[in-house]
């Protein structure tokens, strides 16, 4: 690897696929469909390459790649990786390709701009994820917002129109605070050292952070502008209310991946960049957000009880599975922490998983109601196994990946404060009343009228619609089974994390 610029090979090959695809016949669809596939498959193998050559007993970022940019600011194309940026970028490369393949049979129109729109937003995901420069930072930010802007809006549902601007004005509102607060960070970082040089370097500016140089009052204004930007993108409660209808008008695989990577690229703001940087703010404003996190927790698993739709339900069920990652965030405890960044991988294997497979149902029903779902699993046998485990997963049972990822975050949770703890392990029940109850309405009973007007549409899943879940379903029984192949990337970064949040804790 020594010499391989592999960050960039991750991060720009499915750019390189979307240009090829732009110059391709718009008449050739299955051609299209391949190369966006096989583009997406061969950055879902070099991320492998770089997970096996990760050293996790080596402290920092490794695979780091730096060049001037804009040298009179100081701004580079810096990227490199951690363990929790290491796992991020294997989350966002694996349900790339599986939503790519997802997309085969439902998107007949526009092919050629939905693989493109869906290669650029790979790359500004991943790109998120490997910067070390807070300006490229915003720019692969940004970026990630027009693919999605387009998926939603072009080959979204019936209200995408509304569900779409009402995503991008709350992207956009988070945004431009967020590039307030970074360019505050860069005017505090020059006037102090006079010099342009490293003023957007995460590196330098953390070094900067831990010596105690930015003052108190900074602290909070940076911090709380940083914060309504990435709590937006989770997203927190109550800055909430545009994903229920994002998910609903969504394509299925925009779902996957909005569920999946999206939405953790607010929480990993927060933890890459937010706490280590302005760690008073961050104690400061502790408690309000673990108290927003508990709500969060409790209305997202009440609100789901009385979904009548299939996404919505999903939806509403991820704003309550999110509130557990700020939870684990904010009590500043190893086992919370940790717990945080295995339940943001298992949000996205399970969630994205449930996605899919609503979509499988709603390309032949062309319906979510679950009150016309009765009686699927006499018709569709296999779904409705497949659909009943990724349900138990959802629910946390043992054995699976959403056990683990919760438990540390109860345990680091009942150290910090017991009640916060034992009030979110009181939503489990919650969580399996709504799981079940839905489960049970839609699989069990008699076949509906609705479902039986369908006819011979009603088929069970195809091969093609098992193969994109069969990788998940394995992930979260391996990561179930053996957590430590997680947990052991993030002893190094989890240990730096607290250092850096601590830091306020000492004066």
């Amino acid at each position: 690897m020594s010499g391989l610029p592999i960050l960039s090979l991750i991060t720009f090959t499915p750019l390189l696929g979307a240009l090829l695809i732009a110059f391709l016949p718009s008449s050739q669809p299955n051609l299209i469909r391949r190369v966006a596939l096989g583009t997406a498959l061969a950055t879902w193998v070099l991320s492998l390459i770089l997970f096996v050559a990760f050293t996790s007993q080596q402290a920092g970022f490794q695979f780091k790649e730096a060049a001037d940019w804009i040298p009179s600011f100081g701004i580079q194309y810096k990227v490199g990786v951690d363990g929790i940026s290491l796992l991020m970028v294997l989350l966002t490369t694996t349900l790339t390709w599986i939503s790519i393949l997802a997309s085969f049979g439902p998107i007949k129109d526009r092919v050629k701009g939905y693989m493109v729109s869906f290669l650029v937003l790979e790359v500004g995901m991943i790109g998120v994820f490997v910067a070390l420069d807070l300006f490229l930072f915003y720019i692969f930010w940004e970026i990630v917002l027009v693919p999605m802007y387009l998926i939603i809006g072009i080959w979204g549902g019936a209200n995408r129109i509304y569900a779409t601007m009402k995503f991008v004005l709350y992207t956009l509102v988070g945004s431009l605070l967020m590039l307030v607060a970074i360019m505050a960070t860069a005017f505090a970082f020059q006037a102090a050292h006079g010099s342009w040089a490293g003023a957007f370097d995460f590196e330098q500016l953390q070094r900067f952070a831990a010596s105690g140089s930015f003052g108190n009052n900074f602290q909070l204004l940076a911090f709380l502008a940083l914060f309504l930007a990435f709590a937006i993108k989770v997203p927190m409660f109550p800055f909430h209310t545009w994903l229920p209808d994002a998910h609903t008008e969504a394509p299925t695989a925009g779902s996957v991946i909005l569920a999946g990577v999206l939405l953790k690229l607010g929480a990993y703001g927060l933890i890459r960049f937010a706490v280590p940087l302005f760690p008073y703010a961050a104690h400061t404003f502790a408690w309000p957000i673990i108290v927003l996190s508990v709500i969060a927790i409790v209305y997202g698993a009440i609100v789901s009880i009385v979904q009548p739709d299939l996404k919505r339900l999903i939806a509403y069920s991820s704003v309550s599975h999110m509130g557990f990652v700020t939870l684990g965030i904010f009590v500043f405890t190893a086992p919370a922490l940790q717990g945080a960044i295995l339940q943001m991988i298992n949000h996205g294997l399970i969630t994205g998983g449930l996605f899919l497979l609503v979509g499988v149902v709603y390309e032949r029903t062309h319906d979510r109601s679950i009150a016309k779902m009765g009686g699927l699993a006499a018709v569709m046998p296999l779904w409705s196994t497949v659909f009943g485990f990724f349900i138990l997963a959802s629910a946390g049972l043992p054995g699976l990946s959403g056990f683990v990822g919760e438990f540390l975050v109860f345990v680091g949770s009942f150290t910090y404060a017991p009640a916060i703890a034992v009030a979110s392990i009181i939503v489990m029940v919650l969580a399996a009343t709504y799981l079940l109850w839905m489960f049970q309405r839609v699989a069990f009973g008699p076949v509906s009228d609705f479902l039986s007007g369908l006819g011979d549409r009603l088929t069970d899943m195809s091969r093609v619609e098992f193969m994109t879940l069969a990788p998940l379903a394995a992930l979260i029984v391996v990561l179930g089974l053996f957590p430590s192949l997680v947990l052991d990337l993030l002893n190094g970064p989890v240990q730096t994390f607290l250092a850096a949040a601590g830091v306020a804790v000492g004066g």
